[in-house]
């Protein structure tokens, strides 16, 4: 994964696969004004991470409104994807971020609630691949060496 880049490759387009995204059995979290709607995909080529942006008409009436806040998750998003970097081999994931608010915020604060909405979902999906070659790694330290 190219780090501060966000190509087509990486947006979620497919229309199976985002109807797939929000039905039954995916996972949401919030972090005010975003919400990230997730789903783990086997993943088999192509990125492992793909992602789709989305402000409501009815969060925000003027299509200005709209287009400055996907930019600001594009941008915000574009920033921080390297914390999804270590999933597991064979797993993907699929995110739709989502605008909750009827204001418009800041970009720094759609910053900082992206970047816990990604350490969060870093702990959740990362952790255990990590703490997997943690134990691998443990196990072979405490084999004798000849």
């Amino acid at each position: 994964m190219k780090l501060f880049t966000f190509p087509k490759a990486e947006h979620l387009c497919s229309q199976l696969d985002i109807e797939r995204l929000f039905q039954a059995g995916s996972h949401s979290m919030t972090a005010y004004p975003l919400r990230v709607v997730f789903r783990e995909v086997p993943h088999t080529s192509g990125p492992a991470v793909k992602v789709l942006m989305s402000v409501s008409k009815r969060r925000f009436r003027h299509a200005v409104d709209r287009n400055r806040a996907k930019r600001q998750l594009r941008e915000a998003y574009r920033l921080r994807k390297s914390l999804l970097e270590e999933l597991p081999e064979g797993k993907g994931l699929h995110l739709a971020f989502l605008w909750i608010s009827d204001t418009p915020a800041s970009s720094e604060q759609v910053g900082r609630r992206m970047n816990s909405l990604l350490l969060r979902l870093r702990d959740r999906y990362c952790a255990v691949a990590s703490s997997v070659v943690l134990q691998e790694e443990g196990r072979q330290e405490s084999e004798p060496q000849e």
